[in-house]
C-alpha cells in the first residue's frame, strides 16, 4: 500500500512509539501508574507528562500554556464553548470541529468567504460585537494558509478572542502568532491518535466542559495516559529537530507531483498552501470508481470525516466550485516517510485508471 493520505492522519513515528512503549508496562513495572498519584511511580509519570507538555508547547508561541485533551476536536469546543463568548465568526472553510461547535454556540454565526483560491482575505468584513474569531492555519482538504497573524491583531482590536485551528500546521510551518487559543492534534504531526492539546494564552479564563478531578489545571477532568503523552511530545521534539529536511522533503515531493498530474487541474492558491497538499480535479473523474481500481494507493476525495456523506466538499464549494466539479476531485498528501518513488508509482496508477474512465 502507498500511503498518500497524510492529512487525514500521518504515520506514527518510530521514535515516538519508542517513547511510549515505557508507559504501557505491565504488573512488573511501575510505567502503568496514574500521573496525579503522590506515590513515587505516579510521580514518575507525571514528570513524563510534563517533559511533554514542555516538547509540545516548545511548537507553540512563548507566553500560553498546553492543555492535553483528547484530540483537536475536544480541544476546539473548550476553546469555543469554553470561552463563553456567544457571537461568532468563522471561515467558511473550517473544519467540521469548529463549524458545527460554532453553530451549537451561535445558530447565526457568521462566515467569512474565501475566495477562489481558498484565502480569507486579511481585511475580510468581521461583524461588529463579534466576540470570538476562528480561522484555521492550514486548510485540511486544499492545504491553503491562512493570513492567521493579520486576522488575530483584527480580532484583538475589537475585543475578541482568536481561536485557530493550526492541525494541519503544527510541527510543519512557524505557529500562529497573536492568537489566544491554539488547537493542534498528535496524529497528524507523527504522534499517536487519541491526544491533542489546546493552547491557551496567559490570561485568557475558559471554563471546562469536562468536570471531575480538577486535571489540567481544573480545564479537563479526566486521568491523563503518560504513554500517549510521551508519544505526543516525542512526536513534537522530532518535527522541530527535523523541520529544514522535512520541509525540503516535502518541497521536492510537490514539484514532482506537480509534473506528475500537470494535466489536472488544482484546487486552491499554488503560492499560499502547505506543499504537503494536493487536491486536484478532472472533468468527468468518477472518483468512486478511482479509488475502487487504485487500492494499492491510499488517497481521499476529501476529508477523512466527511468520507461516506455522500455532499459535496463545503471547501471546494466555497471556493466556487460547482457540485459537480466538487465531486470530480481527489487529495493527495504526503510527508516525512513518502518516498520520491512510491509517489512515481501511485501517479501511474492513478493516471492509468483515469485513462481508463476515458477522461
Amino acid at each position: 500500500m502507498i500511503y498518500l493520505d497524510y492529512q487525514a492522519t500521518t504515520p506514527l513515528a518510530p521514535e515516538a512509539r519508542e517513547a511510549m512503549l515505557p508507559w504501557l508496562g505491565g504488573p512488573e513495572g511501575a510505567g502503568f501508574a496514574n500521573p496525579h498519584s503522590s506515590h513515587r511511580a505516579g510521580r514518575g509519570a507525571a514528570a513524563a507528562v510534563e517533559v511533554a507538555r514542555e516538547q509540545v508547547a516548545a511548537l507553540l508561541p512563548p507566553g500560553g500554556r498546553v492543555i492535553f485533551t483528547s484530540g483537536a476536536t475536544e480541544a476546539i469546543n473548550l476553546a469555543i464553548v469554553g470561552s463563553g463568548r456567544e457571537r461568532l465568526a468563522v471561515s467558511a472553510i473550517e473544519h467540521a470541529a469548529v463549524l458545527d461547535t460554532a453553530r451549537f454556540v451561535d445558530p447565526g454565526v457568521a462566515l467569512l468567504p474565501v475566495n477562489a483560491g481558498g484565502l480569507v482575505a486579511a481585511d475580510v468584513a468581521i461583524p461588529e460585537g463579534t466576540g470570538l474569531v476562528a480561522v484555521m492555519q492550514v486548510n485540511n482538504e486544499i492545504g491553503t494558509i491562512q493570513p492567521v497573524e493579520a486576522l488575530a491583531a483584527r480580532a484583538r482590536a475589537m475585543g475578541a478572542l482568536f481561536l485557530c485551528d493550526a492541525v494541519q500546521g503544527a510541527g510543519k510551518i512557524a505557529a500562529p502568532e497573536g492568537a489566544d487559543l491554539i488547537a493542534v492534534s498528535a496524529h497528524k504531526m507523527y504522534g499517536p491518535k487519541g491526544i491533542g492539546a489546546l493552547w491557551v494564552r496567559d490570561g485568557v479564563d475558559l471554563a471546562p466542559l469536562v468536570h471531575g478531578g480538577g486535571q489540567e489545571g481544573g480545564l479537563r477532568s479526566g486521568t491523563l495516559s503518560p504513554a500517549l503523552c510521551a508519544g505526543f511530545g516525542a512526536a513534537a521534539a522530532l518535527c522541530k529537530t527535523w523541520w529544514e529536511s522535512d520541509g525540503q522533503h516535502v518541497e521536492r515531493l510537490w514539484t514532482k507531483a506537480r509534473a506528475l498530474f500537470a494535466d489536472w487541474t488544482l484546487n486552491g492558491s499554488e503560492e499560499q498552501r502547505w506543499h504537503g497538499n494536493l487536491n486536484i480535479r478532472r472533468a468527468g473523474l468518477d472518483v468512486a470508481r478511482l479509488l475502487s481500481e487504485c487500492r494499492s494507493v491510499a488517497i481521499s476525495a476529501g476529508s477523512a470525516c466527511a468520507s461516506g456523506s455522500g455532499r459535496p466538499s463545503h471547501v471546494l464549494r466555497a471556493i466556487g466550485l460547482s457540485d459537480k466539479d466538487a465531486r470530480n476531485a481527489i487529495r493527495l498528501g504526503f510527508g516525512r516517510y513518502t518516498g520520491e518513488e512510491e509517489l512515481e508509482r501511485a501517479a501511474v496508477a492513478i493516471n492509468a485508471a483515469v485513462r481508463a474512465q476515458g477522461v
